[in-house]
Formats: C-alpha cells, structure tokens, sequence
C-alpha cells in the first residue's frame, strides 16, 4: 500500500518546503509502501506542494522495482491515479488498484442513504496505521529535520525500533 502524510515544519529551515493547498498546511509530504502488515518498505520526504502522484513516482522511481520483484500489486487512495497508476504498470510492472467502500456506488446514486462519521475501507486502514505507529514517535510528530534525507532516516529508524519490540516480545 502507498500513501502520503503532511506534517509542519519546525524552525530549522532547509530545502524541501511548501504548501499543501488541500490540506491547508505548509511543510513536507512523507510517503510510504507498506506491506500487508503495515510495514515501511520504502519512504520518500519532499515539500508538500507536490502532488500526490509525482511523490509516489519518486518513491518508486529509486530502483525498488528491482528490490521488489514480486510485487505486483500496489493499493492506493484516489489520489494516485490517473498518470501514476499507467507509469506504475509501465515502468515496474506494478498494478495499482484503488480500493473504494463497497457501498460507495449506492451512495453515489442515492439507493442507500449514506452514514456519517467514520467508514473503514478495506486494505487503506493498513498504511494509516501505520502512520500513527509512526506518529507516536516524537522525533516524528513534526518534521524537525532540516534535510529531507535526515527525515527519511527518522522514519526507517522509527520502524526498525517498532519491529525489534515486536521481535524481543515474541521472544
């Protein structure tokens, strides 16, 4: 799965900045795959203001397609179709689904009323997790890097803690 996460910016400057107009915040953009458990495979930290699918490329345009090659399928939200679900496919031989609530098509045509308040939907609740494993990590709960490079380190050092917990209570 793949998905993208805001976060505000501390003081420290540095390069890789902006604003994210529909989330209305400025900072960085952090994107993860995971795997089926909620696992960080890869992680990329950029500006906010870029899109969705142009971060998503650069995550899996840094040579995964050959670290990966069995993966073949990839879930993402909305935000990564169009262009990057074709460039997937194309580039990596991937195939990005996008799962939808399965009552989304009678909602949209009015057959069934729609509920309020929160709705899981299938195989996108496993990279959300994730991200609020990751948030309980103070070094994560705002980007206080100043490089996004650093950033990334943060994340990969966040998870590698998470699964050695894990590892030391199963044993």
């Amino acid at each position: 799965m793949i998905d993208s996460q805001v976060v505000k910016t501390g003081r420290a400057g540095g390069p890789e900045r902006g604003y994210d107009g529909a989330k209305r915040l400025a900072g960085r953009k952090r994107h993860i795959l995971v795997d089926t458990n909620g696992l960080v495979l890869a992680a990329c930290v950029h500006g906010a203001d870029l899109p969705d699918r142009d971060g998503g490329r650069r995550l899996l345009a840094e040579g995964l397609g050959r670290k990966f090659s069995r993966l073949e399928l990839v879930w993402a939200d909305g935000a990564y179709t169009g262009g990057f679900r074709e460039w997937a496919q194309e580039k990596l031989g991937w195939r990005v689904e996008v799962p939808y609530h399965r009552d989304r098509q009678l909602w949209r045509y009015g057959l069934e009323e729609k509920p309020h308040g929160f709705r899981v939907v299938p195989r996108r609740w496993v990279v959300e997790r994730t991200f609020a494993w990751l948030s309980q990590v103070r070094r994560l709960s705002k980007d206080y890097e100043r490089l996004p490079e650093m950033a990334e380190a943060m994340i990969y050092g966040a998870m590698s803690r998470i699964m050695l917990r894990r590892l030391a209570r199963a044993a």
